[in-house]
């Protein structure tokens, strides 16, 4: 249990105040103290040289990411839709209308036009090299939509058992940058798919933390960040986007302040360490700030001077003395400290 213990000392005093705090030590001046054969303190630590790391913890949700309605496709009746939680890879269907599958394929380019023999474009290389990795060939992978691409995209939907017209129309396919995960049906077999009939998440497990604006400063694309896990256990991670976008939340209470955040997603590479976990809260740790090889002392040792100044207690062979010293950055129970005499291995008192 912590104690208050105060002892005399001449004109000063000392008050410490119990295990990791901060003594205050009154002598009317900041000058180092003559040393002397006092009672030597209850514990010592010697001055590190050390990096010191302050965090920020905030709050996310492990799961998917934000799910991303599909396109609304062709208009008919809803024949098949897979279950939540499915993940659809290259080629599979999607989602099937009037007993048509739309397949998943793969790219950067959103389906916006209808490709036929003799159109060129970006689009038609994306085509291209889907039909290619699904075992279609007898055309070049280029930009332009030849004869032989025609004939490979009748074989592929006569494999599909659609009309085979060698023509892609934009509700014909969906496209995305990977496989997806279904994360919500809209409407159910039967209905009528007159909008997105579902949405989707990618597939890898992802930390989204709604960041108050006031702390945008915490985050970068690529900086680091550790992910507490609800079991105790954590795993490191990195920030992989910061939104650009800000969504103001009302206060749950009347007079409450609103707050204004923006999404960040932080990715972690070992998804096998999250185990089974998916839409569970956890805490991630963000860099605040960070110092390479600063002299640091537990925040223990640190004796007030009076007039906002602190000192450590020096212990030198059996005699101690306080010396003044110039605070820096505070971390994990250490701070960094900085004075006349001050150097790696100096033995400090830690007041009890």
């Amino acid at each position: 249990m912590s104690r208050r213990v105060r002892i005399a000392l001449g004109a000063g005093a000392l008050v410490v105040l119990g295990a990791g705090g901060v003594a205050a030590v009154g002598f009317g001046g900041a000058d180092p103290t003559p040393a002397s054969a006092a009672d030597p303190p209850p514990a010592t630590a010697k001055v590190a040289a050390t990096t010191l790391t302050r965090t920020e913890r905030v709050t996310g949700t492990l799961g998917h990411g934000t799910a991303t309605p599909v396109p609304v496709g062709a208009q008919g009746t809803v024949t098949w839709l897979p279950e939540p939680g499915a993940v659809i890879g290259r080629g599979q269907a999607v989602y099937e209308v009037d007993g048509r599958p739309v397949p998943l394929l793969f790219g950067a380019t959103p389906a916006y036009r209808s490709l036929s023999s003799g159109v060129t474009g970006r689009d038609v290389r994306q085509l291209e090299e889907n039909l290619q990795v699904l075992g279609y060939g007898g055309f070049t992978v280029d930009e332009s939509y030849t004869s032989g691409t025609a004939a490979a995209v009748r074989a592929w939907q006569k494999a599909l058992g659609v009309p085979e017209t060698g023509a892609v129309q934009p509700t014909d396919i969906v496209v995305t940058g990977g496989d997806v995960r279904v994360a919500e049906l809209k409407v159910q077999p039967g209905g009528r798919a007159t909008g997105p009939v579902l949405t989707y998440t990618g597939t890898t497990r992802v930390v989204v933390v709604p960041l108050e604006v006031g702390k945008q400063h915490l985050v970068a694309e690529g900086v680091a960040a550790t992910v507490a896990l609800p079991d105790g256990k954590s795993v490191e991670g990195k920030v992989e986007s910061v939104g650009t976008v800000a969504t103001t939340t009302s206060p749950a209470q009347q007079g409450a302040t609103a707050t204004t955040t923006v999404d960040v997603v932080v990715s972690v590479a070992d998804q096998a360490a999250l185990g089974r976990l998916d839409s569970a809260p956890v805490d991630v740790l963000l860099v605040s700030e960070r110092k390479e090889n600063v002299l640091a002392v537990p925040v223990g040792a640190l004796v007030s001077l009076g007039e906002g100044k602190y000192g450590v207690q020096v212990v030198e062979g059996g005699a101690t003395r306080y010396a003044p010293v110039e605070t820096g950055l505070f971390a994990a129970g250490q701070v960094e400290v900085t004075g006349e005499g001050i150097a790696e291995g100096v033995e400090v008192g830690v007041p009890r």
